[in-house]
């Protein structure tokens, strides 16, 4: 299609919310392998613990991010390889950035850190991780993840976080040099990825149609002009449902209105971000399988 959007491939970590089937390592190896031979340029692993819906028969697990991360890592020999998106509520800032390097490693220099402020309720409450403040938590854990991995020696005392002396050691391939990739819905959020993110990252929460990325988008246009910083400088990631058919399962349990219809519909679906702004699509096929990629491999073909 020759446009300047870059797509990825979200790898299925959760079990499935009909049946509550377990995506086994096999599958996702050969999905992030099918992902690097169709072309994609980057494959993501969520950083989730449980999800509850409504419209769920049950609650639904994920296999934990930087296990699978690192596995994918060492599958794979030419994807980039991302986080989407690292919780810092549930990690020690220090060991985020050591995490980075040592995940740069084991990819030969093809790692992705996204990373974001995580959530208080669910799985994470369960788990014993604090459920409030999350995202003044987040803000002090980037005083010590960014530094850290721009190879910085740092010191830092907070209400929730610090750090004496603290560096990475061993380096990876690209000292200093990870992409970090931060997410945010919200203008504080927003505000910390357009301070400190290469890219900027967000998902569908009502909607995976362009329009609905809009306002996102624009606000994150004046919060860059607000503190100084060209808005075209920084990448745009958006996480949306693609649904081959008209069946619209996802939409019925839970996931907001999808990218459906034939190939043609979702090709101009997909192509039609680039006129609102994004940079980056990354795909959450439903149901995410082998054989829903393979129905999305001409599509994807089409547009990367």
């Amino acid at each position: 299609m020759g446009n300047d959007l870059g797509f990825g491939l979200v790898l299925p970590l959760l079990e499935q919310p009909v049946d509550g089937s377990t995506p086994r390592w096999s599958e996702i190896a050969a999905l992030a392998s099918r992902a690097e031979a169709i072309g994609l340029d980057t494959v993501w692993t969520a950083d989730e613990i449980v999800w509850r819906f409504p419209e769920w028969a049950g609650p639904r697990g994920w296999w934990e991010c930087l296990a699978i991360t690192g596995a994918v890592a060492a599958s794979t020999s030419s994807i980039q390889v991302g986080t989407w998106v690292l919780s810092a509520l549930h990690r020690n800032p220090g060991m985020i950035a050591s995490a980075a390097e040592t995940l740069d490693e084991i990819s030969g220099g093809r790692f992705v850190l996204g990373l974001g402020a995580g959530h208080g309720g669910g799985g994470a409450s369960e788990f014993g991780y604090p459920a409030g403040q999350t995202v003044s938590r987040y803000a002090e854990s980037l005083e010590i993840v960014v530094p850290m991995l721009r190879g910085e020696t740092v010191t830092f005392e907070g209400e929730f976080h610090r750090a004496q002396g603290a560096e990475v050691l061993p380096h990876g391939p690209r000292p200093g040099q990870v992409p970090l990739m931060l997410g945010g819905h919200a203008p504080r959020t927003m505000t910390l990825a357009a301070t400190h993110a290469d890219i900027w990252s967000a998902f569908a929460t009502t909607s995976s149609l362009p329009s609905a990325f809009a306002p996102l988008t624009r606000q994150l246009d004046q919060i860059c002009e607000s503190i100084g910083r060209d808005p075209a400088s920084i990448g745009r990631s958006i996480g949306v449902f693609v649904e081959p058919g008209d069946a619209k399962v996802a939409e019925s349990i839970g996931f907001g209105v999808g990218i459906t219809g034939s190939s043609d519909q979702i090709i101009e679906s997909l192509a039609g971000f680039a006129s609102v702004g994004v940079t980056r699509v990354e795909i959450v096929p439903y149901p995410n399988t082998m054989e829903t990629l393979e129905r999305l491999a001409p599509v994807l073909s089409a547009v990367i």
